[in-house]
């Protein structure tokens, strides 16, 4: 799928019927771990689902690439928002997004993937390898694990390709020695690809992505939206639209919550700061 922009009419959901009742549809970007076809496949359902239980009509949108969708944030272009946890401490305080959700019980941590029958048991094994890994401010598949590699004093060739699901491929195919990941963005992996990898370590645990809304969304239409997310949970049919993004379930969240990010001082896109 090549358009960045997917309008959800799935389940009966009629967005045209709820503009009609007044409710004016809101963009909903994620942040590109995966194929912008994934993503529709993944996220799609999901949000229809929410824009049926809320009555809030919701559509998807997402990006080329990470640092194409930190752009898009830094212009206010989403209304509500799934971002990493890095991205929200940046573009809370220059854009105002606040956050409102996350999900539940997870904590993020960056994962360094290898393949299942490679010889490397540490990540001292990858001194003067080539490690791919997302993007550049990609958290915890970019900047956790090379913070550790630093903190271990090893030194590795760091490289950048457009995804998580690049780094999965890239890594099962043999084309790279090793990337960076996320924990929930490995368990989604189709079976014949994670069947083929193997976690070599893992970062210390951090709050995870959050779900944020811009200050033109009101409060009224937020919690209508936070609602929905946290109905999905407690019933079959929710539940087995999480399982996909391997989402236990979503809870409310606040902003105070990500202070463990802020602590760590990071500044890698410190363009997007407070204008």
């Amino acid at each position: 799928m090549r358009c960045a922009l997917v309008v959800l009419c799935l389940g009966g959901l009629n967005l045209q019927a709820l503009a009609q009742e007044g409710q004016k549809s809101l963009s909903f970007g994620v942040v590109p771990q995966q194929s912008a076809s994934r993503l529709a496949e993944e996220w799609g359902p999901l949000l229809a689902e929410i824009s049926r239980r809320s009555g809030v009509a919701l559509v998807l949108k997402t990006a080329p690439s990470i640092p194409v969708f930190e752009e898009r944030l830094a212009k206010a272009e989403y209304d509500l928002a799934y971002m990493n946890p890095y991205h929200y401490v940046v573009f809370h305080q220059s854009v105002g997004y606040q956050a409102f959700a996350k999900e539940q019980d997870r904590r993020i941590k960056g994962i360094l993937v290898v393949r299942k029958d490679s010889s490397y048991r540490k990540p001292a094994d990858l001194a003067g390898k080539t490690v791919v890994f997302p993007a550049p401010a990609a958290f915890a598949a970019s900047i956790l694990p090379q913070a550790e590699f630093g903190r271990l004093k090893i030194a590795i060739d760091a490289r950048f390709v457009a995804s998580h699901d690049s780094v999965y491929r890239a890594v099962a195919s043999g084309l790279q020695e090793a990337g960076g990941g996320i924990e929930r963005t490995f368990e989604a992996l189709p079976v014949e690809i994670r069947n083929t990898l193997r976690i070599l370590s893992e970062t210390p645990a951090y709050t995870p992505h959050a779900f944020a809304a811009h200050p033109r969304v009101p409060a009224a239409i937020v919690s209508k939206v936070l609602a929905a997310m946290a109905s999905l949970a407690l019933d079959e049919s929710g539940r087995g639209l999480l399982t996909p993004l391997a989402f236990k379930g979503v809870v409310g969240a606040q902003d105070k919550e990500w202070s463990d990010i802020r602590a760590l001082d990071i500044n890698l896109l410190e363009r997007y700061g407070k204008q």
